[in-house]
Order: structure tokens, then sequence, then C-alpha cells
């Protein structure tokens, strides 16, 4: 069983859909008990960084999430989800994240349309457990208008090109992250939720 997180943000039940799709056991849920008890954790997101982590604090799950990350839990953060999982964000107000990732959350500033919003390929760099299967130049669906500058070596997965460098895929042990909605994105984005599925199997 998986635990979609229900911070209050986010386009749960897309999440949910695709997982049921692939025949995945899942269940959306702000309940901590539930929480520890699943498999496998994906924490989605739409919005805001400050409003996510001050949601996140108030209803007492940061340390649930944190916990079960150092536990060894299998976690994917997908969009905002995976920029919450860095030290800080840089949206309207510098914000703590969760700090499973070293790195900070910041605009994007090169001259293309902002927000980035639609299909780019994706480049693979370190190997990941989520990419078994998928082709490097497969497809990805993005909406953001921020990214993740890394500032920690072995953990970039996939990337696109976007004015910059984006970073598509992270991954770190247990914890893992799509800047881009797998849900959104065909085949490839499918594959890539049924591996997160067999981790936590």
């Amino acid at each position: 069983m998986i635990a979609i997180i229900d911070y209050g943000m986010g386009n749960l039940k897309s999440v949910w859909k695709s997982l049921n799709y692939l025949n995945i056991p899942s269940v959306i849920t702000d309940d901590p008990k539930v929480i520890k008890e699943a498999g496998g954790i994906i924490i989605p997101g739409v919005g805001a960084f400050p409003d996510a982590m001050k949601n996140i604090r108030e209803a007492g799950l940061e340390t649930v999430i944190k916990e079960e990350a150092k536990a060894g839990k299998p976690i994917l953060g997908v969009c905002l989800g995976m920029q919450l999982l860095f030290e800080t964000g840089e949206e309207m107000v510098r914000t703590e994240g969760l700090g499973l990732l070293k790195g900070t959350v910041k605009k994007i500033e090169e001259e293309v349309k902002v927000p980035h919003m639609g299909w780019n390929n994706l480049k693979f760099d370190v190997d990941s457990p989520l990419l078994k299967g998928v082709k490097e130049g497969s497809y990805a669906y993005y909406v953001h208008s921020y990214y993740a500058s890394i500032e920690e070596e072995g953990i970039l997965n996939a990337y696109s090109e976007y004015g910059r460098q984006i970073p598509g895929l992270v991954s770190k042990g247990n914890v893992f992250g799509a800047q881009f909605h797998p849900e959104k994105s065909g085949e490839s984005g499918m594959q890539i939720l049924k591996n997160f599925g067999e981790l936590v199997k």
C-alpha cells in the first residue's frame, strides 16, 4: 500500500487514478498512523513552496515523513512534492524544506516562457531503479516555474533542457523526486510509477 499524502495541496486524484490503473494499492491520507503503516509514500503537489511547508508542519506530517525516510521507506515527491524534498525554497520567501536532499529550489530566470509547461525529452545521468524500462529521450510533462539547484553529487538521474538544465528525476537511497508529472507523462511516466510500486513491494 502506498500512502499519497494529502496536505491540502496537489492533484491527488490523478496520482491515485494512475496507481489504480497499474493495480498498485494506494490511499489518499493525512493520518500519520496510516502513513507509518504504508509500504511507500508519495508526496504530490501543485502550488507554492511556503504554503505547502506550512500545511505539512501544521498537520504534523514533517516529522512522520522524515522518520519514514530515515527508516528506509521508499518516498517519491512529484512536482512541488519533489521540490519540498530539498533544504530550502526561494519562492516568495526563503523557506526551509524537508531537507532530505541537498539543494535550493530557485526561480527559472532564463529567457524562456515561465511557467515551464509542456513536454520535454529526458536525458539520463546517474542510473535509477525508477528508470528501468524507460528509454533515454522519452518525453515527460512539466508544469512549474521553479527548479532544484542541486548541491550534492550523484543524485541527478534525468534532466531536461529548458533554457538551462532542469533536474527531472533525482534520488538518494530510498528518496526519489520527479519534477515532471509521471501520472501525465504517458507510457514512460506510467513505467516510472510501476517501478516505484515494485520498490514498495
